[in-house]
């Protein structure tokens, strides 16, 4: 299997490198959705997406009518994982716009939804930016157990229930929403649907949850008799379900590449601050290191493996479960052993990101706090586990 960039990839590699050394400062330490918490970084955040529209890199892979460049998957993963390893913010409109919100729409949207939302995520405007409504204070890991309902009337749908854990709901003008459209089905699963809801809707009502450190991504939202048209449902009344595998395959897949590019500056610096620390000279210190090393390849050949599979036309089942797994694993791994590499420092306030005493900028101790939420988002590494042994092992249901 080649691997090897062609001429085209690598000058657009050299494009994202110049970019970056215009546009984003030499301190910024961006990823790990840390831009939703403060509003001066999320106004960076929005500048930086916006000059990326205007380079039709924000959707690159999208075709040309809807604002992109009609890119190749080698493109979109060159510039995926220079996302990652540079920290370039505002990336994602919201959580969900250029993930799968745009995508999906593709795939299910009316001709009139893709040419009212679609553009305004490819141009990097503030009415652009999405969040995703899934999880509910009883239905994580089992989704299927929704219970906000979306009951029809006229030309309306009337939603009432509540969403939890939704990041970028305080930043969001509209909601990629999960509801219960049939409450009387034989299996669970089915009688969902997906309808897209404007933010500012009466009825609507965002409350912040602080995560242990303090960061404000996440919120809880309340729908109280919020009308929806029902030109906002996407694709088929109740067969919601089975669109969402689509969009969480989507989600998961976008995980392993930029996860890969992010780890790698991760552990270039990490490196850097051991030999500079004199640390390097350990040989434990460095066996430690070899192994991530390898860790890193192993991703990147798997994250390359999947997007390998795409550009052929194939399409990728259990892959994405298991490059974000991976990734749940390394990342676990690499931020432990950073945070006893630096030591005392990495106990310091990460929210103070101006602190003399921080090294590498925070971005270990940063990456130490996130790894836990970050391997419940998208499905729990268990839950990932569980598609692999299916998929690809023809292992028996584990649920």
């Amino acid at each position: 299997m080649d691997f090897n960039f062609g001429e085209k990839e690598k000058r657009l590699r050299m494009e994202i490198r110049e970019f970056v050394k215009k546009e984003i400062p030499e301190d910024h330490v961006g990823g790990l959705f840390a831009e939703e918490h403060l509003d001066e970084d999320w106004e960076f955040a929005m500048s930086i997406a916006k000059k990326l529209a205007e380079k039709r890199w924000l959707t690159m892979a999208w075709p040309e009518e809807y604002g992109g460049l009609g890119a190749s998957l080698w493109e979109q993963a060159v510039y995926t994982e220079a996302v990652g390893y540079w920290g370039i913010p505002g990336t994602s409109m919201g959580i969900s716009g250029v993930g799968w919100v745009g995508p999906s729409l593709m795939l299910y949207g009316t001709e009139e939804q893709k040419k009212k939302y679609m553009p305004l995520i490819a141009a990097g405007e503030p009415d652009g930016v999405w969040c995703t409504g899934y999880s509910e204070p009883n239905a994580g890991s089992d989704f299927a157990n929704i219970k906000t309902r979306a009951e029809k009337k006229g030309d309306e749908y009337i939603i009432n229930g509540q969403k939890v854990w939704t990041s970028a709901a305080h930043r969001s003008r509209w909601c990629w929403l999960a509801v219960k459209t049939d409450v009387n089905v034989s299996k669970k699963y089915h009688g969902i649907s997906i309808i897209m809801v404007d933010m500012k809707s009466k009825g609507v009502n965002v409350r912040p949850i602080l995560n242990y450190v303090g960061y404000h991504i996440f919120n809880e939202v309340f729908f109280d008799d919020v009308h929806v048209p029902v030109e906002n449902l996407v694709g088929q009344e109740n067969k919601g379900w089975y669109q969402l595998m689509h969009s969480l395959g989507f989600e998961r897949g976008s995980v392993a590449i930029g996860a890969y590019g992010a780890n790698s500056r991760a552990f270039d610096e990490l490196l850097e601050y051991a030999k500079e620390a004199g640390l390097f000279k350990r040989s434990d210190i460095r066996h430690e290191f070899a192994g991530l090393a390898v860790d890193i390849e192993v991703q990147k050949i798997m994250a390359y493996e999947t997007i390998a599979k795409m550009a052929k036309g194939g399409t990728p089942i259990y892959e994405p479960s298991r490059d974000k797994a991976y990734n749940d694993v390394l990342m676990e791994k690499m931020t432990i052993f950073g945070t006893q590499l630096i030591g005392p420092y990495s106990q310091l306030d990460i929210l103070d990101k101006n602190s003399k005493w921080a090294r590498l900028k925070g971005r270990i101790e940063r990456g130490y706090w996130m790894f836990l939420g970050l391997s419940i988002a998208a499905g729990t590494t268990d839950n990932q586990r569980n598609i692999i042994g299916q998929f690809a092992l023809n292992l028996p249901k584990s649920y």
